[in-house]
């Protein structure tokens, strides 16, 4: 009996209960040290209408694990002299443009998300064109600077790689990752001929709304994809071959030495101070520990990847479902095999946290009014408590300031909280604003008449981000995206366009046109255009 097995079952346990507090369908995760796989478990359903069980062979999509594929290729173009990482990307693809007022664009900027340009549009799967209608973009900041994450980035990267190469990308992958790792369960290409071994993607019921509790999944839209920033599906003993090589630091013939040790570099903060960015590759540090990996999110599948450099232990998990943070399954697996190595008692389970547990409820108790209407809180029980229409509704904690009421006339946005210093003073839901009477500001705002006509509902076919709100909230314009229950403030340019967010750095851009009666039917959003729809 492997040392691990008293390990592998806590983790088993909790998988299983994390699984049915998200309503997730499948999961398959796989472990290793730098020599061998130490343990696969499957769990759930590959696809729920058919019934049909997660196994060792069934293919997740990986999402954006697959950019530190796309930058092995880069590395050995590099190392074999045929491609400078600090040329500008129009030395190799004369067509890349992007509106900027900076220096050029280079490899090193796209691969480390530092080039200012937006996150990308999705608008098509056709990575040439969204790469090339980047023109219609502007940078945010000077290349370098600023950690912005594009998925465009990479897409174009992909594409240069094709064309140094003269191949296309799946076998650009195919012949210089995964044939020399012997991954061989491995797609390098999201296309039809793959979907039967593919597990089915599933996404939230609602994609206009926060994604409530207790609500089913539905099955994601099916596209087809060959893209540098993340076309690769996998399993999960071929995800521990290739988490074995990073923990081996490469592998000759793939990866070597001096390229790992480029990857891994710290080359830029990311998400936080206590995290960078590399080439493809993100490094923290966890109980003393250098962690290494990357995560990725694609329509109907999340995954991670994460190694312990200092312990020897590694994790993947690849989920196909909207509502489990991956990280929380690798980051304990790493714990538990870190603890049995060192001959530890293996650490508790992880508690479920009970969003509906609110510490601090009495803050926000209240009544706020907005004109002749008002919202009712109460603290109950450790409970925010909305009451309405004669009935009690108990609030979920969904970030700071923000709840979920589950709800028809709550639903499709959060209920957000704002405070003026020490005391919660009004509560905002879509463009609904009420005030408590500890409210002392202003009450009227100005704003140019011609926003009214941008206030609306917009839609596209972008399976990514599906629609938006645009709502006005004391006298500025606000997006609200609803699936990702992120709302972004918007700031007049002086061309005429928004800037998506309040960091001046922000490459992200709206701009509204195509009056009709008095509002406008198109918005575009980056170089992807979404239009109004009839749905509030």
């Amino acid at each position: 009996m492997s040392q691990f097995e008293a390990a592998f079952a806590q983790l088993d346990q909790f998988i299983r209960q994390k699984m049915g507090a998200t309503n997730t369908p499948g999961l398959s995760i796989s472990l290793t040290d730098r020599e061998k796989t130490l343990h696969i478990a499957c769990y759930g359903d590959a696809n729920l209408a058919a019934g049909l069980p997660v196994t060792p062979e069934t293919l997740f999509e990986i999402g954006s694990i697959g950019k530190s594929f796309t930058n092995i290729a880069l590395l050995q173009l590099y190392e074999a002299g045929k491609i400078d990482l600090h040329a500008p990307v129009s030395q190799y693809l004369p067509w890349f443009e992007v509106q900027s007022k900076y220096r050029p664009i280079t490899l090193h900027d796209l691969m480390t998300h530092t080039s200012g340009i937006i996150n990308g549009s999705d608008f098509t799967g056709e990575p040439r064109y969204e790469a090339y209608a980047l023109r219609e973009t502007e940078t945010g900041s000077a290349p370098g600077e600023y950690f912005h994450y594009s998925n465009v980035g990479y897409k174009t990267l992909g594409v240069l790689l094709e064309d140094v190469l003269e191949q296309n990308y799946a076998d650009i992958i195919r012949e210089r990752v995964l044939k020399p790792l012997g991954m061989n369960a491995t797609a390098p290409v999201i296309d039809n001929d793959m979907r039967e071994r593919l597990a089915v993607g599933y996404v939230a019921y609602f994609d206009d709304r926060p994604k409530p509790p207790h609500l089913p999944v539905a099955p994601a839209t099916w596209f087809e994809s060959n893209t540098g920033d993340g076309c690769i599906s996998s399993t999960p003993g071929d995800m521990a071959i290739y988490l074995r090589m990073l923990m081996n630091r490469g592998q000759e013939g793939v990866l070597s030495k001096s390229n790992f040790d480029l990857m891994s570099q710290k080359l830029t903060t990311s998400w936080a101070e206590e995290n960078f960015y590399g080439y493809g590759l993100m490094t923290s540090t966890v109980d003393g520990h250098i962690h290494l990996g990357h995560s990725g999110g694609m329509v109907g599948y999340v995954s991670n990847m994460i190694a312990d450099m200092d312990s020897g232990f590694g994790a993947t998990v690849l989920i196909n479902g909207p509502n489990l943070n991956p990280n929380e399954i690798t980051a304990h697996a790493l714990k538990v095999l870190r603890a049995v190595s060192e001959g530890q008692e293996l650490p508790p389970l992880p508690s479920e946290a009970d969003t509906q547990q609110i510490a601090n409820a009495a803050d926000y108790a209240g009544i706020y009014t907005s004109g002749d209407k008002s919202l009712t809180f109460a603290a109950e029980n450790g409970q925010l408590i909305l009451k309405h229409d004669g009935q009690n509704l108990a609030l979920y904690l969904r970030g700071e300031h923000q709840f979920y009421a589950y709800h028809p006339d709550f639903d499709r946005s959060l209920l957000q909280f704002g405070r003026e210093g020490e005391q919660v003073v009004e509560v905002f839901y879509g463009g609904d604003w009420y005030t408590h009477e500890r409210y002392a500001g202003a009450k009227s705002f100005d704003y140019p008449a011609e926003w009214n006509a941008y206030i609306g509902h917009y839609r596209s076919y972008n399976p990514w981000i599906s629609n938006f709100r645009v709502v006005l909230r004391k006298g500025e314009l606000v997006a609200v995206f609803p699936a990702y229950s992120l709302t972004e403030k918007l700031v007049l340019l002086e061309n005429g366009a928004f800037r998506v967010g309040e960091d001046a750095r922000s490459a992200e851009r709206l701009r509204f046109d195509s009056m009709v009666n008095g509002k406008a039917v198109r918005a575009k959003f980056g170089a992807a255009d979404y239009y109004r729809t009839f749905t509030r």
